[in-house]
């Protein structure tokens, strides 16, 4: 009973306090003693024993249910774990990783990271945590993760089984701070033109962005693709810092207006990212908030051209409210607006999160992501852009200036079934596991392994054989002649990451692909 009065007296003071020069103070106090005496009576009074924490979860959750799609409630676990990924690292042992059946194996111990200060190397199996095994025993990878992770400074005693060695191998890891990486791949695809792709916004991702342009820079790159596809967004400020290496000094990269929360302007500050170059940014469906604030200042103030389809259409800023329990709101508290003035939130119903989230579903039964001429904006809509006065559209998302749509038949279901079922990938694990040295000796450099290597034929069979055995089998001959360029393309590509890194894989995936294509063609045009 006195645990409930303290935590609905913290509560009501934290949230008065907040409102106390606001004219519904008086109706948010009597909303919080409702609040807390429903609370309190239910569990002096009801029949069976009440979980608090649950009550008042469901109670916050209820609350925000009730607003915009983005406001949201995560309890102390989940904060954890997006903090994780903002902030730009994890405690553990530092190994890439995948499961092949019920085995863990290493696919890369993190460059000087602690598993590879230890001498663990790429192929090694990891068979026991503390002597407790976890091959062979049906673990969850969620649970073999717990395991791994642990406090910075504390040991953990690895069993290892390696190949060409008898037994199994002991290593005690000391476990340590690990880089949670944002950028993708930063490659050149062209002798002048660089590419670089990353998924989120952290707080690393500022460093990542400015050590990649430098690296590409020093090989060449006089021109750039930013693919931001598929890039869910993340911290406003590394927004507007990254878009300031693209921008002169002075530019407006967004500013944000809300109810009861001054409004922001944020200015680019200029940099020594990439000033100069012609820029192209790609964008998809599933590019929002933090992308499509970058997209948007690139577009709106003539800096590049944009490539793809309407990026998501979040344009709201939420604000992260630390709770006691180190659980989290993430209320929204402002919408942001594109330099020319644009909000690119897309509509929604307050409380109704369903048809929000069937917003992509509709535009591809619509035909929008299929057909340009799909999308329709209304004149109210209508916007100039800063420098050049081009037209560009607000009310849901970034349109692009150059139109891709997306390629239904790029995948077959064959392939599609097979890929689902992991036969590919578990595949590729075999192989690469097997091959690895004699893979590295005859391409010591990606540029070989490029021009050079080929997917061998058994390997397909393989995969093929194993398909038939889980009941995944072409419908006919044509469906399996369609597949097997694309199997090849994608076992290129994953070898190339085991054996390197992301940007190769990047490097292989995207030859051919039409956005990269359109990219080029406009940069040297």
């Amino acid at each position: 009973m006195k645990r409930l009065s303290l935590i609905f007296l913290f509560a009501q003071m934290l949230i008065l306090s907040a409102f106390a020069q606001q004219p519904k103070a008086d109706e948010i106090d009597r909303a919080m003693r409702k609040l807390s005496m429903a609370t309190i009576l239910t569990n002096i009074y009801y029949v069976d024993t009440v979980n608090v924490d649950r009550q008042v979860e469901a109670a916050i959750n209820g609350m925000l249910s009730k607003l915009d799609p983005h406001s949201q409630y995560s309890n102390a676990k989940d904060t954890k774990r997006m903090n994780e990924s903002l902030e730009g690292s994890f405690e553990g042992i530092g190994v890439q990783f995948n499961m092949l059946e019920d085995t863990l194996i290493v696919i890369q111990p993190v460059s000087k990271g602690p598993s590879e200060r230890v001498g663990i190397l790429a192929g090694d199996r990891i068979v026991s945590v503390n002597d407790t095994a976890i091959a062979g025993v049906k673990m969850s990878r969620e649970e073999i993760m717990s395991r791994l992770r642990g406090p910075k400074g504390s040991k953990v005693r690895l069993g290892i089984v390696r190949q060409g060695v008898r037994g199994i191998s002991y290593f005690t890891v000391k476990r340590d701070k690990i880089p949670v990486n944002t950028l993708d791949a930063a490659y050149m695809v062209t002798p002048e033109i660089g590419l670089i792709r990353f998924s989120s916004f952290g707080q690393t991702t500022y460093d990542e962005v400015m050590a990649a342009l430098g690296k590409l820079k020093q090989q060449g790159m006089k021109s750039l693709i930013i693919d931001m596809q598929q890039n869910g967004g993340g911290l406003l400020g590394a927004a507007a810092e990254i878009t300031s290496q693209f921008l002169p000094k002075g530019d407006t990269i967004v500013y944000t207006h809300g109810r009861n929360v001054p409004d922001q302007v944020f200015v680019s500050t200029g940099g020594s990212g990439f000033q100069e170059g012609k820029v192209v940014v790609l964008i998809d469906e599933y590019s929002a908030s933090a992308a499509e604030i970058l997209t948007g200042a690139i577009q709106d103030q003539d800096r590049g051209l944009v490539i793809g389809r309407r990026s998501f259409g979040k344009g709201l800023v939420q604000r992260p409210i630390d709770l006691p329990d180190d659980s989290m709101i993430r209320l929204t508290v402002a919408r942001y607006y594109t330099p020319s003035g644009r909000c690119i939130q897309k509509p929604y119903t307050k409380g109704d999160k369903n048809s929000y989230s069937r917003d992509l579903i509709n535009r591809y039964n619509s035909g929008e992501l299929l057909h340009e001429d799909s999308i329709h904006f209304p004149d109210s809509l209508r916007y100039q852009t800063r420098k050049l006065g081009r037209t560009v559209y607000g009310g849901g998302g970034i349109m692009p200036d150059y139109f891709i749509p997306l390629d239904t038949t790029k995948y077959t279901r064959y392939y599609r079934e097979l890929s689902a079922k992991s036969i590919i990938i578990n595949a590729n694990l075999r192989y690469t596991d097997k091959n690895r040295k004699r893979l590295a000796k005859q391409y010591p450099d990606f540029e070989t392994f490029r021009t050079q290597y080929e997917v061998p034929d058994n390997l397909i069979e393989d995969i093929m054989r194993e398909g038939k055995k889980q009941k995944v089998e072409p419908r006919d001959d044509a469906e399996r002649e369609e597949t097997i360029p694309e199997l090849r393309r994608i076992i290129r590509a994953l070898v190339a990451r085991d054996l390197w890194d992301m940007s190769e894989y990047f490097a292989i995936i995207y030859e051919g692909d039409p956005m990269i294509a359109k990219a080029v063609e406009l940069l040297n045009n």
